[in-house]
């Protein structure tokens, strides 16, 4: 990185221009699972080979919703990356307005003193014959002095200033190209498991993919009952608070919209981009990610969770779904599913978290 002049500006202009092409928005992905909705009645016992299929399909899916988190978490730290660049970009042009400026200072001293017949203060001082003369000289000279000390002082912050800002320009620069790699990198992830999974279901008769779908709400109906059945429900009676009322609302009025991986909406959403924006609707910013909100959220017992809160799913944090009461959740399952609302206990619990906690129930 160039310290003069030419290789200050040409760090401007090429940070602020790059971020175009490197926080160009993507796709992502969210934790994938069966959609857990009751089947109205029982059928024969499954088929195992469709049974393995239905065990492949969410191996599948789950796997590319850990990729989806790799690419979402890429995604938000891109943005925050290029964020900064933008500021060291302003600061490189106010830092060079303000070098020119104290450059013209510089300027304007020097030529000062060529008009005074290009001898120093210090001389004219000296060939002084007046007493009164020479101590009014003294104390202009020791101003100048100062004067000419804190220009040149400042003169050299700037620049200081400027070299450091190209640096850090340079190093987010890094940072935001080895995100878009790690971005590209579970893009391809992503795209491969769905292939894959699409391949399998494409290959399935119309009849198996009726009864596939059906081994799906089995699977999601047993786990509930389980979970049902431990008596969990009776503990919980917790009341939304106002701010989760509204995010309740904004995620339930999503329902029947597709899931798309990386969505954010309006149109369609992944999971975690559900929760998010449900809770940003209201004005409190959350992690983008399920494992960030897993991370970064305040824990809360299960059978102290009220509507609102978000439940993660899979000891990998790879889905979150909202409680919006009763035992029911509404969620964003996965590709080729649309928003709906299922069981809780519809899938293994991780944890619970609250967006907002120290709020009173509404």
């Amino acid at each position: 990185m160039g310290t003069g002049k030419r290789g200050l500006i040409a760090t401007a202009v090429t940070v602020v221009c790059a971020i175009t092409v490197l926080a160009a928005p993507g796709t992502a992905f969210a934790a994938p699972s069966p959609s857990p909705t009751p089947s109205a009645s029982p059928t024969p016992g499954p088929s195992k080979d469709l049974e393995a299929v239905r065990k492949k399909l969410d191996k599948l899916y789950r796997a590319a919703g850990r990729a989806t988190d790799e690419y979402n978490a890429a995604e938000e730290k891109a943005d925050k990356q290029s964020a900064e660049i933008v500021e060291l970009a302003k600061k490189i042009v106010k830092g060079k307005e303000k070098l020119a400026k104290l450059k013209d200072r510089a300027g304007a001293s020097a030529a000062a003193q060529y008009r005074g017949g290009g001898l120093p203060p210090e001389a004219h001082l000296t060939l002084s014959d007046d007493p009164q003369e020479f101590l009014d000289g003294a104390v202009r000279v020791r101003q100048g002095q100062h004067a000419a000390k804190g220009l040149l002082g400042e003169l050299a912050r700037t620049q200081e200033d400027l070299e450091q800002y190209a640096k850090d320009a340079s190093a987010q620069w890094k940072k935001l190209e080895a995100g878009r790699k790690a971005k590209a990198a579970a893009q391809k992830k992503i795209e491969k498991q769905i292939k894959q999974a699409e391949k399998v279901e494409s290959e399935l008769q119309k009849d198996e993919q009726k009864r596939l779908a059906e081994l799906e709400k089995e699977a999601a109906a047993k786990a509930q009952s389980a979970w049902l059945g431990s008596g969990v429900l009776d503990e919980i009676s917790g009341k939304a608070s106002e701010q989760g009322k509204k995010a309740v609302e904004y995620a339930t009025a999503q329902i029947g919209k597709q899931y798309q991986w990386g969505a954010e909406g309006p149109k369609t959403y992944d999971c975690s981009g559900l929760t998010s924006q449900a809770w940003i609707s209201v004005g409190r910013g959350i992690p983008r990610t399920s494992q960030e909100q897993w991370k970064q959220l305040r824990h809360i017992d299960v059978q102290d969770m009220r509507p609102g809160d978000l439940i993660i799913y899979f000891d990998d944090a790879s889905h979150v779904a909202m409680y919006i009461g009763d035992g029911a959740m509404v969620h964003a399952p996965r590709p080729g599913r649309a928003i709906t609302v299922a069981g809780a206990g519809s899938m293994p619990i991780l944890g619970v978290v609250r967006p907002d906690p120290g709020t009173d129930a509404g």
